[in-house]
């Protein structure tokens, strides 16, 4: 039995089927042999781009020449309505400013003291689960919440119960669902008097969630000043200068960047502990061994986190089979010769974490589950050249150290306490919205141990 995959759409469509396809979900709507291919070329009357598959061509666009290859303007189409100016869609200067304030944050000894908030919000997950032993249950909504729960409480010192926090996790799950990570315009170039795919109701949602965090953001601004503010990320954030210019964020940055820590860091951690607890249901060998790993350990302590071998390998499993991000799309600001071919100034990189995570001539046995494939030469091997679950290069995700130890304490918190069991027929399908997400919910049973 293998995890579920989309089904790929036939090689060969129409340009108005495949955007109709597209629009439907990222995954399915491309063809099968992109899990085998060096590199593709599309090419319409209204757009060039090419997803590249081969290692080194990949090393080159996000490691060794970055500012060659830009995160595209046209990214930002779908997602500027909630992130504005975020360090997710800037480039160039603006971007370098963002992460020498940023990255300080999530330096090592951050993420020690960081550690307490993330068993908390952990252990308030399991406890709220106990009113469901027994029963069947949507693990997405589970995990979007205490990653949610994390975030908060570890960016601003509250709970997923305080009133505004609730508020933007209730509002993110609509945006979540309504607005898929790439839309059409990240692909077809439009003028800017051609309206937007955003609907409405989408606008409407990021602006609340806007609105939210700039009250959270606001008294944090006014705590500061006050003395009274926590030592956490946000205070962490907040006043930290530029080393170059001596400028911190302004409320604007800061409502920006908030909302990215937000999208990174709740909606990737809660698609991949979603889908590791899927994949810990389907194969119940693995998930027992899980289980002893962390009952062996007890409470956690951050030094404990190195001796949680086999959640780390089962999470960057699921990182691997499911990448929360399942595609990222660059541009070429000169022109350029990929695989002998030209590549014009303007075209669209794609670089898909998806069909590189499962392509067939670089991993063995790719569609499979495997946590011990870490420990192979292919494994290794291909985890320096093909395992970009967090991207790669400068602009690989703040927050990758984070959600390394997030995702495997959330895990072994679960199991130490309960075992989760699939649902006969009832079989998650991906789908890409603002992550690869299942098209109906993961659900499963949950029974005390």
């Amino acid at each position: 039995m293998r995890p579920p995959k989309p089904t790929p759409r036939p090689d060969k469509v129409s340009l108005w089927r495949y955007l109709r396809l597209f629009r439907q979900d990222l995954l399915s709507a491309q063809p099968q042999r992109l899990y085998r291919a060096w590199m593709a070329e599309f090419r319409t009357p209204f757009f060039r781009s090419y997803l590249i598959n081969q290692p080194d061509l990949i090393r080159n666009v996000l490691k060794d020449r970055p500012d060659a290859f830009p995160k595209s303007n046209r990214i930002s189409e779908g997602l500027r309505p909630l992130l504005g100016r975020s360090v997710f869609l800037t480039n160039g200067a603006e971007w370098r400013r963002q992460r020498r304030i940023i990255d300080p944050a999530f330096e090592g000894g951050r993420l020690k003291d960081t550690f307490p908030a993330m068993v908390a919000a952990a252990q308030a997950c399991v406890d709220r689960l106990e009113a469901h032993v027994g029963q069947e249950v949507e693990c997405e909504g589970i995990t979007s919440h205490v990653a949610a729960d994390v975030i908060f409480r570890t960016l601003f010192s509250v709970p997923i119960e305080h009133e505004v926090a609730a508020q933007v996790f209730d509002k993110f799950r609509l945006y979540q669902r309504e607005q898929p990570l790439l839309n059409l315009a990240a692909f077809v170039p439009v003028p800017s008097w051609v309206p937007r795919f955003h609907s409405r109701k989408t606008r409407q949602t990021a602006r609340q969630i806007r609105n939210l965090i700039s009250r959270l953001t606001a008294e944090r601004t006014a705590a500061i000043k006050n003395g009274t503010a926590p030592d956490d990320l946000a205070t962490k954030i907040m006043t930290t200068p530029d080393p170059e210019t001596g400028r911190c964020f302004d409320t604007q940055d800061m409502v920006d960047q908030v909302a990215i820590f937000f999208l990174a860091g709740h909606e990737t951690s809660a698609s991949a502990l979603a889908w590791a607890l899927y994949l810990l249901a389907l194969y119940p060998d693995w998930q027992d061994k899980l289980a002893e790993e962390a009952q062996a350990i007890g409470a956690p302590e951050f030094s404990d986190m190195s001796r949680l071998h086999l959640s780390r390998d089962v999470f960057r499993e699921a990182l691997r089979l499911y990448p929360p991000v399942p595609m990222m799309v660059r541009q070429a600001t000169c022109p350029e010769q990929f695989r002998d071919r030209d590549v014009p100034t303007g075209s669209q990189i794609v670089v898909s974490p998806w069909h590189l995570h499962r392509h067939e001539r670089l991993w063995d046995r790719p569609d499979d589950f495997d946590p011990a494939r870490w420990a192979t030469e292919n494994g290794k091997k291909c985890q320096r050249d093909a395992y970009i679950p967090f991207s790669a290069g400068p602009r690989v995700c703040t927050g990758a150290g984070f959600a390394m130890i997030e995702g495997p304490l959330i895990l072994s918190m679960l199991l130490r306490r309960y075992r989760f069991e699939t649902i006969k027929g009832n079989t998650p399908v991906p789908v890409a919205h603002l992550t690869v997400r299942s098209k109906d919910g993961i659900w499963m049973r949950v029974v005390e141990r």
